[in-house]
């Protein structure tokens, strides 16, 4: 067995429970140990998983390039930031045209702001250009693990939940009305393909 540190598992969440979350926290007291974002139904995040639109793209940087990206899913909208400690998610952002569908992987970031409001955003490690059945496909998934959370939400033995309560005390039925109103978005759009072709047209990715 290698020493070498595990990479965390990447979450799935819909932009409407990510941008909900703005407690972080360490198991460890350790430096290195991983920063975790704490998601409103109950999970930790380290690394997170997302694919959507992208929308927009700005570079916001200054003195060098910092890119800001809005990626939006049937939910919400992401917010990317990628600069020169991430160049190849930069690099991408800098090249790519919207809108594109895209997956990301990273990590998520809170900031503060002046008036103590907490803004959750993505610092991409990779991104990815990716087609239409690959973002119905994470919108399938994430909504399955999203209504597994709700589902397990009020086991006692969750110890993720019960910190979601202390901290949040929001109706998590809301993520998975949201997560059922996203999948039903899927099958309005297959219906609309399919009437809007004459020939055969494929099956929604599940």
């Amino acid at each position: 067995m290698s020493g070498a540190p595990t990479r965390e598992v990447a979450r799935r969440a819909f932009a409407a429970e990510f941008n909900d979350a703005s407690y972080t926290f360490k198991e460890s007291e350790d430096e290195r140990a991983p920063v975790y974002l704490l998601l409103p139904t109950g999970e930790r995040a380290n690394r997170v998983f997302v694919v959507g639109t992208l929308t927009e793209k700005e570079d916001v940087g200054e003195d060098s390039e910092y890119w800001r990206g809005r990626v939006v899913d049937p939910t919400g909208t992401f917010f990317v930031y990628a600069g020169q400690y991430q160049p190849d998610a930069a690099g991408m952002l800098r090249e790519l045209e919207p809108p594109a569908y895209v997956a990301i992987a990273g990590k998520p970031r809170t900031f503060e702001t002046d008036d103590g409001t907490v803004n959750v955003s993505v610092r991409p490690e990779s991104i990815t250009v990716v087609d239409d059945s690959t973002r119905d496909r994470w919108v399938v998934e994430t909504a399955q693990r999203t209504i597994e959370r709700v589902a397990a939400f009020d086991d006692d033995a969750n110890e993720y939940a019960a910190m979601a309560r202390e901290q949040y005390d929001l109706p998590v039925e809301q993520y998975r009305e949201a997560a059922i109103d996203a999948l039903e978005g899927l099958d309005e759009d297959a219906d609309a393909g399919d009437a809007g072709e004459s020939g055969e047209s494929e099956p929604p990715a599940q």
